[in-house]
């Protein structure tokens, strides 16, 4: 069996002792029933995993000696994912919870003319990210930027390849196969009812390629995780 981990905001140095958050000391003591001199490792979502011991339990707490502390490095790909929010929020929290899983280093809510759900719990979606991090015994957490608009993500896009997934049939489009390999891309993905003719024009003078993602139309959070997973483990 794994051994369990757990998120914490910042890990001590070796041999200081520190409780677990409250809801993580309560699923560590009620629902795994861990008690006193039960390993498990802690993770700060930056790279840091320390190895752990209990040293105290109590219904709603929970005390661990910090031991070896391992430092994980980044990822060398580099996936952002800026795509609109949606009207129905579970389906957006669901692309979060797989992009994590996935490995996508960085998520960004873009605001375009068409998105029907401007505002976002970010603490919730932050706490669905560490959960998915967790589940997925990584140590490294995505970024989750603010809601930003369109114009300007486009206008200050720093990634080496950057791509635009569309609807729209006039333009020329290249299949994310037919790309070359880059360790820094960012993908970007609009709303239900796609973006204006204007927002792509917007885009493509700010040197965002079109691209498409095969013939079949699909929803913006099918679409964003098509597209994560074929650059997260292109060759």
């Amino acid at each position: 069996m794994d051994t369990p981990r757990f998120f914490i905001e910042q890990i001590p140095e070796s041999g200081a002792l520190v409780d677990l958050p409250e809801e993580a000391a309560r699923h560590a003591v009620q629902s795994l029933r861990m008690q006193p001199g039960a390993a498990l490792l802690l993770c700060d979502g930056r790279g840091q995993l320390a190895e752990a011991l209990i040293t105290e339990t109590s219904k709603r707490r929970c005390t661990v000696r910090v031991g070896i502390i391992h430092l994980i490095d980044p990822p060398t790909r580099r996936v952002v994912m800026a795509v609109s929010p949606l009207k129905q929020t579970a389906r957006f929290e669901w692309f979060l919870e797989k992009a994590t899983e996935l490995g996508v280093q960085a998520i960004v809510p873009v605001l375009c003319s068409r998105t029907e759900k401007a505002r976002l719990r970010t603490d919730r979606l932050r706490a669905i990210l560490i959960s998915a991090m967790i589940q997925s015994q990584q140590a490294w957490l995505p970024e989750l930027h603010e809601p930003v608009s369109l114009a300007a993500f486009v206008s200050n896009c720093p990634s080496d390849q950057k791509l635009i997934a569309h609807c729209e049939e006039a333009a020329e489009k290249k299949y994310l196969h037919q790309l070359n390999n880059h360790e820094r891309a960012c993908m970007l993905i609009g709303p239900e009812g796609d973006f204006t003719p204007a927002e792509i024009e917007l885009a493509l003078t700010h040197g965002f390629m079109p691209v498409s993602l095969g013939d079949n139309r699909l929803r913006t959070e099918t679409a964003a995780l098509s597209a994560a997973v074929w650059l997260m483990f292109r060759h």
